[in-house]
């Protein structure tokens, strides 16, 4: 049975049951869309989105019984409140498969979305695409044999008026033994120690393959920052890791500090590609860069870079880690930023728990 969806697939018959899950048809049932009631009578848009979520409380946005795979979620949210600025950071999105009882996927809403610092950016990846405004899509296929569960929880300060989604998914009467899991893990540290790499995945158990990053990044000191290289460290690697880059404007597939001469001074480019991008940078048009001199302003940035058509593959443990390393006039340095990261693997289960999630004050950026 083929499972793959790409543009070849297409021409195959498959054997599967599509389905949908909203506000208005929460179970995905068969023929069950499109009843709520409105203003323009029954069945003319009359419950389109989850509606006042208040501080502290998780609702499920889906639960399904399978077997079977997501493939598409869509979310859209406002990013703020009379109460504050960080609605994207403060929301944390979980997933859970099977039965087990902690979460596959636990993150910021935003960071999932490859939108850090509880603003939103435009996204246009392959797995992952944020449209305006906030538009929120994933394409990173979700398999489960017998349970996936969805919650969102709010822990900002004020209520959620509203919250839009749909889960697209087909169950199958069967999937395969060999079937991999969907992971998704944030992470922070609001000052990186010196000389210490920055971990953005540890503590996995199981056999699977690594996807794909999401690093934010607040520069905290002067000068260029992008020359840590990106460290994994495969089935027993103690010392040294199994593959190495060569720094971080290279991992997420630039280079030369990613500038280009505008107006007859270089400045940092965004871009969104496929598999690799640079698609926030704040204070756009202040950042003046050279490979020995930066602003004395800290400037956030946002990068994705999906391991798809190069995926990382572990048997036993797998652990990705990246450096804090810039460079001046007086040659290469070790530094000290605020960063924050999403990684995203597949994996067998059972699943070893994440380390508590910290609280919504640490997650706040700058």
């Amino acid at each position: 049975m083929d499972y793959m969806n790409s543009l070849g697939s297409l021409i195959l018959l498959r054997n599967g049951r599509s389905r949908s899950i909203n506000q208005e048809n929460p179970n995905g049932e068969k023929g069950g869309g499109g009843k709520a009631a409105s203003n323009l009578g029954p069945g003319r848009k009359g419950n389109p989105c989850m509606r006042d979520i208040r501080p502290g409380e998780t609702r499920t946005l889906a639960k399904i019984h399978g077997p079977g795979i997501i493939q598409h979620i869509w979310i859209t949210v406002t990013d703020r409140t009379e109460k504050d600025f960080f609605v994207l950071r403060d929301m944390v999105l979980r997933m859970y498969w099977e039965d087990e009882e902690t979460p596959s996927v636990e993150t910021p809403l935003g960071d999932f979305f490859c939108c850090g610092f509880g603003r939103d950016c435009i996204v246009n990846s392959i797995p992952i695409v944020v449209n305006p405004a906030r538009g929120m899509n994933c394409f990173f296929p979700m398999p489960f044999k017998k349970k996936a569960v969805i919650t969102i929880e709010n822990q900002h300060e004020a209520a959620i008026d509203a919250f839009f989604y749909q889960i697209d998914y087909t169950l199958y009467d069967e999937l395969p033994d060999t079937l991999s899991y969907f992971h998704a893990q944030w992470r922070r540290e609001k000052i990186t120690e010196l000389k210490k790499d920055y971990t953005i995945l540890d503590g996995v158990k199981g056999k699977g393959h690594y996807v794909g990053t999401y690093l934010a990044l607040s520069a905290l000191e002067r000068y260029w920052w992008g020359e840590g290289e990106l460290k994994i460290y495969l089935d027993g690697d103690k010392d040294y890791p199994t593959i190495c880059g060569t720094g971080t404007e290279d991992y997420f597939g630039g280079s030369w500090s990613f500038a280009n001469m505008e107006s007859g001074v270089m400045r940092e480019q965004t871009y969104n590609t496929p598999f690799m991008g640079f698609p926030y940078l704040s204070r756009n048009d202040d950042r003046i860069v050279s490979r020995y001199y930066m602003n004395d302003t800290p400037a956030e940035r946002g990068f994705y870079r999906w391991h798809i058509m190069d995926p990382i593959l572990f048997d036993q443990d797998i652990r990705v880690t990246i450096q804090q390393i810039g460079v001046c006039h007086k040659g290469l340095f070790e530094r000290r930023d605020d960063v924050s990261s999403v990684a995203y693997w597949y994996q067998t289960l059972p699943h070893e728990p994440f380390a508590p999630l910290p609280a919504k004050e640490d997650r706040r950026p700058r």
